[in-house]
């Protein structure tokens, strides 16, 4: 299909063949970026389009439909390209080379003032950024959040009030996910959800699968004055929003969490949380992708209900690196006598072995994984005491970053 086109070249290929390359495309090139390379420049030469100095500045002027790559090593090699991509996507177009194509991810119109939460992968504490981000916002507001999972409901699943835990039990036995996203929230946070569900997810986030759209039409029905669209694991909801907020983690490579199309996803992202902290190498390469505010944070357990004195085992998807700074928090803030820490909850298998040999008065468990259908079946078949868990988040600043980004079109209560 014939398609306005400005083509990325380099300095390593003669203009000759550039030019050459360039007619033989099924597309009309309306400019062409030179990436980079002197090797074959001689001075003066003629690509029979327009060359630009700029990238974006160029896609602004001549409005293309897509960017075409005919760069190569060693000019652009694969991070280089990666990069390029994410600019390019950023900007809404497809970035398509030789044996390559990347779509931009549609995202469709939404009535209300909103906010977006994703991340650069899983366990990264995207979903306790969205409880956080849910209780903040709800203090003076009507919040909403829709979310989706990979074992979300078929349909639409709307929760006005927070699941206890038979209501959690019920779900699980009758084959329900019971831990998925949209129930953590509603039961730690306090506030409606939507849950919704998706099968896979491209580089750049766009689910394989969902019905988020269906989640977001029954969302504007009810008219809240904010909603909040929880991504997952590394998919991002598919839907325009006001403001976007990327939760990534020290404990990723830095090439992992500012590289490939994760840098796609701090271009389009208006804040950066780091869960577990931000060294100064992770610092400096988001800060090489955009000019983005960016918030350390830590994240604490927090038991729902008070476990002083007594004597706890902790079941998370924490680390094992972080089981002892966890222990010692829950010791000192909570005055549990830890017993056990466990970081099992997404490996049944491993986890039933430990459930029985595990001696506690409380078991504290985040609702995450095999949550309900093991630890808590286990728990109450023993007759103990279960608590559950959310993740609070602690960082200087964190909330004034996030209030910074309150739509225009969201007047508080």
């Amino acid at each position: 299909m014939n398609m306005k086109a400005i083509a990325v070249i380099d300095g390593e290929h003669y203009a000759p063949v550039v030019r050459e390359a360039l007619a033989a495309l099924p597309h009309e090139v309306v400019a062409v970026w030179l990436a980079g390379g002197t090797e074959k420049l001689v001075g003066g030469e003629d690509y029979g389009v327009p060359v630009v100095s700029e990238l974006e500045a160029g896609i602004v002027e001549h409005e293309p439909e897509l960017v075409v790559d005919l760069s190569d090593e060693p000019v652009l090699g694969p991070r280089e390209r990666f990069r390029v991509a994410s600019r390019v996507l950023a900007l809404g177009l497809t970035y398509a080379g030789p044996d390559f194509r990347f779509d931009a991810p549609a995202f469709a119109p939404f009535p209300l003032p909103s906010l977006a939460i994703l991340g650069t992968g899983k366990r990264v504490g995207k979903t306790a950024v969205t409880g956080h981000v849910a209780r903040l916002f709800s203090r003076d507001r009507e919040v909403l959040v829709v979310a989706m999972g990979r074992g979300g409901p078929p349909e639409p699943q709307l929760v006005e009030a927070p699941p206890r835990l038979d209501d959690l039990l019920e779900l699980s036995r009758a084959g329900r996910h019971a831990a998925s996203d949209y129930l953590e929230t509603a039961a730690l946070a306090g506030v409606t959800t939507i849950g919704c569900r998706r099968c896979g997810g491209g580089l750049a986030g766009a689910p394989g699968d969902s019905n988020v759209l269906d989640g977001a039409a029954l969302a504007a029905e009810l008219e809240p004055e904010l909603v909040i669209f929880d991504g997952s694991g590394a998919a991002i909801p598919p839907v325009e929003v006001d403001a976007r907020v990327l939760v990534t983690s020290s404990a990723q490579p830095v090439e992992v969490a500012t590289g490939y199309l994760n840098a796609y996803r701090i271009l389009i992202s208006d804040l950066v949380l780091v869960a577990g902290g931000a060294d100064g190498p992770l610092l400096e390469a988001i800060a090489q992708v955009k000019d983005v505010p960016v918030v350390p944070v830590e994240l604490r357990p927090r038991p729902v209900e008070p476990v002083d004195g007594r004597r706890v085992a902790f079941f998370t998807t924490a680390p094992a690196a972080a089981h002892e700074t966890l222990a010692r928090h829950l010791a000192e803030r909570h005055g549990a006598e830890v017993v056990h820490v466990s970081g099992n909850l997404a490996r049944r298998e491993a986890l039933r072995e430990e459930l029985g040999r595990v001696d506690a008065d409380t078991y504290l468990v985040e609702i995450k994984a095999a949550a309900i259908d093991v630890v808590a079946e286990a728990v109450v078949a023993n007759g103990r005491e279960l608590v559950f868990a959310d993740n609070e988040l602690v960082g200087e600043g964190v909330d004034a970053a996030l209030l910074a980004l309150t739509p225009d079109r969201v007047v508080s209560a």
